[in-house]
């Protein structure tokens, strides 16, 4: 990949910001429930973190997407994964719709402070009986004028307690299955809005996410973000970079991870030498070692198709199932090799055994990916 020296610095400064801002208060943060996400942000923003490929007008930086590759892969490496999933919701899932169809009342309005990082948002896709069957979805938009009037929940929402607005999809006809769906920007300060509980996640402890309830929510039709009806559509083309941001992150992750395992089995000894001098460990580390160098350069391969304006959908699929895959498999081994401290809540293991998990779920689980990827290629019967 052609990487620019710009690009290696803005590596060093995300680092930098991660290993100094970040890690010294995830353990705080795990014990809260959730992270200030408007303060976190707001010191984003000033970094240039947010909105890298957005338009320059709406307070974007106007980069290439390898900028985004290097963010995501530098959030992956902190101590915890929900810094790197809330970040990638605010960046890379809940607003590229809205910087690619929305009006220019709402970039002005909505896009603009969340680039800024005054303004918090989130995607709202997911509900109770609807996960990765995106066709299943009853949250309701009934047009009463020039207002929507929304009626439904979502579930599993990241940043749904500190949302100050949500780029939601509802049904707005009766069109069955994949029609009559539209995405609307729903700003959470609107009466009929309410966070009826929030989530207690086995892992990713340090994100709020929540169960969001609308009843008889009251929402302009110009809220409406692009055509009216085309909403799946769209929602599908922001999934696609959510996959990618996510696998971008695994290499991250799982490159740290390999890293402390190491520094942790040259001194623990056992049978009279190093844990790092015996063969099956050494060689079971290579292994993974370049499993996460093949997952590495598969994103960039991704990477360079979405650059280049082609369709990116079945890159990104195998690289969201692939990494899936690795950083349940890098945090099992790297778990199993500090033995039974590695299984102590006060060794970071435990925590990243526990936060990679949702890799596998979230975004589209790894059935959904195998779904998506043998319609594709024509699997069908």
């Amino acid at each position: 990949m052609p990487f620019s020296e710009e690009h290696r610095m803005f590596r060093q400064v995300v680092r930098r910001f991660v290993e100094e801002e970040i890690n010294p208060r995830v353990d705080g943060w795990e014990e809260a429930g959730e992270m200030p996400l408007h303060e976190v942000f707001s010191q984003m923003a000033d970094l240039g973190f947010l909105g890298l490929e957005y338009d320059p007008a709406y307070g974007g930086q106007g980069a290439d997407h390898l900028f985004t590759v290097v963010l995501a892969e530098e959030l992956g490496r902190a101590d915890h994964g929900a810094i790197g999933m809330a970040v990638g919701v605010q960046t890379d899932m809940a607003t590229p719709s809205l910087h690619q169809h929305g009006s220019e009342e709402l970039k002005r309005r909505y896009l603009a402070p969340a680039l800024r990082g005054e303004m918090v948002t989130s995607i709202a896709v997911t509900e109770p009986d609807a996960g990765s069957d995106v066709a299943a979805i009853k949250t309701r938009a009934v047009r009463d004028g020039d207002h929507w009037i929304i009626n439904g929940s979502k579930m599993y929402i990241t940043n749904g307690l500190q949302a100050d607005w949500l780029c939601l999809l509802a049904r707005t006809s009766d069109e069955g299955g994949y029609d009559g769906m539209s995405q609307i920007l729903v700003p959470t300060d609107v009466a009929g809005f309410e966070v009826s509980r929030k989530l207690d996640k086995l892992g990713m402890r340090a994100s709020d996410t929540g169960l969001l309830t609308f009843s008889d929510m009251a929402v302009p039709v110009s809220n409406t973000i692009g055509e009216v009806g085309k909403g799946f559509q769209q929602q599908m083309s922001q999934f696609v970079v959510e996959r990618m941001w996510a696998a971008y992150s695994a290499v991250g992750s799982c490159e740290r991870a390999l890293e402390r395992t190491a520094r942790y089995l040259r001194e623990r000894r056992v049978f009279g030498k190093p844990l790092l001098g015996h063969q099956y460990v050494r060689f079971r580390l290579a292994e993974l070692a370049a499993e996460v160098d093949l997952l590495r350069h598969y994103n960039y391969a991704t990477a360079e198709t979405y650059m280049r304006g082609e369709d990116p959908t079945r890159f990104a699929t195998i690289a969201k199932l692939k990494s899936g895959r690795l950083v349940r498999e890098t945090a099992d081994w790297v778990l199993q090799f500090h033995g039974g401290i590695g299984y102590m809540e006060e060794t970071w293991t435990a925590r990243f055994f526990r936060d990679s998990r949702l890799v596998s779920i979230g975004g589209g689980s790894d059935e959904t990916m195998l779904e998506v990827l043998s319609r594709i290629d024509g699997y069908q019967a």
